[in-house]
């Protein structure tokens, strides 16, 4: 692995730019890896980022559509939202897939964690598969405005195949249950 190699860049100066519950944004005054200054600007994310994907005994799942204000546009995803960094990931997921699918799970397993753009920002994503599921009422937050569509899972995956899907925890954790279902091993 690479993590004891030694990180090149040195930090002269680091200002807060923007500051909401949600993200820090940071300008950093910098010496690059060949020890030129310049400029670096990060997004620090206050939560976690959590992605479910719900199957039941048929393979069946769950996703949720929506309009996204930053790449405005409509976007079908798996349930998925923020996570609070004081519970754990599995509690924030259970949390999600109630709210937005009103789906409650007996069975979670973490199926992958990852870095979201990690070119600009420190956001950890982490998907779960929830099964042995029960349904009931979601009840979304007031900033979302959602639509719940059940599909069988191979549905879900042609729409990622052919680009009907940009959103990318949806994609990662659509190519990594595929993986497992075609192993087995869910």
């Amino acid at each position: 692995m690479t993590d004891s190699i030694k990180n090149p860049w040195t930090i002269l100066k680091s200002v807060d730019i923007h500051d909401t519950p949600w993200i820090k944004v940071v300008k950093h005054d910098v010496l690059n890896p060949v020890g030129n200054p310049t400029n670096y600007t990060t997004v620090n994310f206050k939560n976690y980022a959590i992605g479910v994907v719900p199957l039941d005994e048929n393979y069946n799942t769950w996703i949720v559509g929506q309009y996204r204000f930053p790449v405005n546009q409509y976007s079908w995803e798996i349930p998925e939202g923020g996570g609070d960094k004081n519970e754990t990931p599995e509690e924030s997921a259970k949390r999600e897939l109630s709210e937005e699918a009103g789906i409650e799970a007996k069975k979670w397993i973490k199926i992958q964690e990852f870095h979201m753009s990690n070119s600009v920002s420190d956001e950890h994503a982490f998907i779960f598969v929830a099964q042995d599921l029960s349904f009931h009422n979601a009840h979304p937050e007031e900033n979302e405005e959602l639509v719940l569509k059940k599909i069988p899972f191979q549905e879900l995956y042609d729409m990622v195949l052919n680009g009907e899907i940009t959103d990318s925890i949806t994609i990662v954790a659509v190519f990594k249950v595929k993986y497992l279902m075609d192993n087995k091993l869910i």
